[in-house]
This record gives structure tokens, sequence and C-alpha cells, in this order.
């Protein structure tokens, strides 16, 4: 008898070495966008979840929860249970809602999933029927008047610090307004209820081309050749430029096992020509950074921003909040 058992557990302990563990992931994926939906950070998302249900085998929901200068979207998935089933895609205002002081933590207090998509059309853009035609338009005009040129942001936001340094690197002082969201930018600039406002291209394109707005500088090192005919801050004496670059975390403690199957799925993702021909249609790319690289970069990015750090808490400077009219 006592072999007997001996042998059935034997072959219960074999059965069991043979069969694999269960497998990450078993249900759907919430990833977390602290933005609205309509902006680049919800568009570039929605690509991302698109091709990772097909890499990952399971559907990847998302979930925008604006607000806050996006500390409502952030601090959600940092109390969340650190399980693998909830992400976060942001950007680089992380950084900036720890300058100010909105939150307490950084993408250090979180799993790094690594980057996903890099986008270098970040802009300035006027309504088609205002009479800046460039960059110096815009510094004259305020140096003329300071405070006549009104400029859209949100505070705390990635476009609060580009309106920032623009008035500390040309001496200006611009009328700076939070009027929210990327799609709020939008529509004010449509109404003409403000006179320039920082967004990426991809979000604005059709405007650009149906005649609605006109872009007067990028933010990069370089023209970017998907948008030849943009000059560059840089060019026009304005020694500016931010890269906006998205990435995903998860919250502290998930299983690295997790977090590496997720990277590895964004990597097969990003190196996929038709995501990356999506990508290419709003004029970023996914371009992917493992979790060790992403960190060392936003490490870096990090201490840039954190040189603004006066600015960005100068309250004297703090944006005033302006409802929109639709």
């Amino acid at each position: 008898m006592i072999r007997k058992i001996s042998a059935l557990l034997g072959i219960a302990l074999a059965l069991a070495v043979a069969l694999p563990a269960q497998s990450y992931p078993t249900k759907a994926i919430q990833v977390v966008v602290p933005a609205n939906p309509g902006g680049d950070t919800d568009l570039n998302s929605r690509i991302m979840a698109k091709y990772l249900e097909k890499e990952l085998g399971q559907p990847v929901i998302i979930v925008n929860v604006g607000g806050a200068g996006g500390t409502l979207g952030s601090r959600k998935v940092k109390d969340s249970a650190p399980d693998g089933y909830t992400a976060l895609f942001y950007h680089p205002s992380m950084f900036l809602n720890k300058i100010m002081g909105l939150v307490d933590y950084s993408f250090q207090d979180f799993e790094n999933a690594g980057m996903a998509v890099m986008d270098n059309t970040n802009i300035f853009v006027v309504n088609a029927s205002s009479p800046y035609k460039n960059l110096q338009d815009v510094i004259d005009a305020s140096k003329k008047k300071p405070r006549s040129v009104k400029f859209a942001t949100e505070t705390g936001g990635f476009t609060n610090l580009q309106v920032l340094a623009f008035e500390d690197m040309t001496g200006i002082d611009l009328n700076v307004v939070d009027v929210g969201t990327a799609s709020q930018k939008i529509v004010a600039l449509l109404g003409r209820q403000v006179d320039v406002i920082g967004i990426s291209y991809g979000i604005i394109k059709d405007y650009v081309k149906s005649g609605k707005f006109r872009v007067i500088g990028n933010m990069s090192d370089a023209r970017n050749p998907m948008i030849p005919e943009v000059p560059t801050f840089k060019e026009q004496g304005v020694d500016i430029s931010f890269p906006k670059f998205f990435y995903y975390l998860f919250p502290k403690g998930t299983p690295q096992s997790y977090v590496d199957t997720f990277s590895a799925a964004v990597k097969r993702v990003c190196a996929n020509p038709a995501a990356q021909a999506e990508f290419n249609k709003f004029m970023v790319s996914g371009d992917y950074m493992d979790p060790q690289t992403a960190i060392k970069y936003m490490n870096a990015q990090e201490a840039t921003y954190f040189k603004y750090k006066d600015l960005m808490t100068n309250t004297s400077k703090k944006p005033t909040k302006e409802a929109v009219k639709q």
C-alpha cells in the first residue's frame, strides 16, 4: 500500500512539473491614461492598445482619468493592486507634477515597463487669421505690450513648462491662461479666445491642412522630416528643445515577470510596420526603449526639467484659470 501511495504521489508530482504554470495575462489589462479623450496621449495609448491586444492575447482597456494636471490618473495607478492588470501610460508631465508639488512621487515609485512612443513635434500654433507668422512676431508683440499675447496651457502640464521656458529664454511676459486639456486648447484657438497654444502636431494636422491653424515653431533639435516645412525654435533664435515621450508604468511591487512580459509585447508592437504606419499618420513613432535604458533616459530628462523648478513654482507665473466658450 505504501509503495502504491508513493507511486501515485510520484506521478502527481511529475504531472505538476510537466504542466506549465498559468501564464500572464489571463484577463483584461486596464491602461490608465491621465488625460481626457481626444488628445495625443489618448490617441497614442489607443494605437498601442490595439496592437498590444494581439501580442498579449487579452483585451487592453483604455481608462481615461483626466484632471488635476494628470495627477488623478497617476495616483490611481500608484494606489492600485500590484497584480499586473493596471498600468499607466503617461509622458513627462509626471516630472512637472512633482516639481510643482502636486504629488510627492515620480516615475521611480513605479515599476517601469519601458518607453513606447516618441513625439518630436511639440509645436506652437496660432489661428490662421493671427498676425503672428513666426516666433519673432510673438516676441515683438509681447515686448511692445507685455501680456498682450494670450497663451493657453494646463497648469502643471507639459505645455506649462514650454511656455515658461519660452518666456524665460526671450525675456517676455505672456498672458498665460489655463484652459484645460489639449481638446479644450483646440476649441479655444478655433474660437480665437487665445492667441497661441502649445500642442503636438499630430492632433491638429487636419486644422493646418484645412487652413484654420498655422504652426510657428517646433521644439526639436532639428527639423522633423515628417513636417519639414516647420522651422525649429532653435532656427528662430530660441534655444529650446522638448521631446515628448510616452512610457508604461505599473504599481510598485508588480511581479517582474509580468512587467517583462508586457514590456516585450511593447517592443514587438514598436517593431510592427502596421503599428508604425499608424503612429506616423500622427507624426509620432513607435520607439521602444527597454526599462533600464528608459529609466536612465527619464532620469536625465527629469534633471533637465528640475532646472526650471523656480519658474514652475513661482506663484506670480501661475496660469490664470479660464473657461473655454464652446
